[in-house]
């Protein structure tokens, strides 16, 4: 009988590779504690004043919030490259690389036309 039960098994395609990722409690309790300090970090940097420019303290909370989404992205979305058998950080990777692509196609759109958009007149001083 488990015989049988076997062969139906491997019938189905089922197999101990393909099985999906299972989340633990200790996976979401890791998460929640690095996104925790990954935030209270930032927000001690900016009450406490701790870095002498805000360009250096925005730059430096970016690099947190990278941080934190690549935290959520593994913890609470359970993206790796076992599920779904690799599709799922696959399309992520292609989208991270279509947004990038827009976003400085974008930039460069902007700054190339401002640097050469002809000058406007002032038209009140006009003989």
């Amino acid at each position: 009988m488990s015989e049988q039960h076997h062969d139906q098994h491997a019938d189905h395609g089922h197999h101990d590779d393909d099985l999906a990722y299972h989340a633990t409690v200790k996976g979401y309790v890791v998460g929640f504690l690095l996104s925790v300090v990954l935030t209270a970090i930032p927000f001690w940097l900016v009450m406490g004043q701790v870095l002498p420019s805000k360009n250096t303290t925005a730059l430096v909370i970016l690099a947190f919030a990278a941080v934190q989404m690549v935290v959520h992205m593994i913890y609470f979305l359970h993206m790796n490259s076992k599920v779904e058998g690799g599709w799922s950080l696959l399309a992520l990777i292609f989208t991270a690389a279509l947004v990038l692509i827009m976003l400085a196609g974008s930039i460069w759109v902007m700054y190339h036309m401002n640097a050469n958009m002809m000058p406007v007149h002032d038209m009140r001083n006009l003989p």
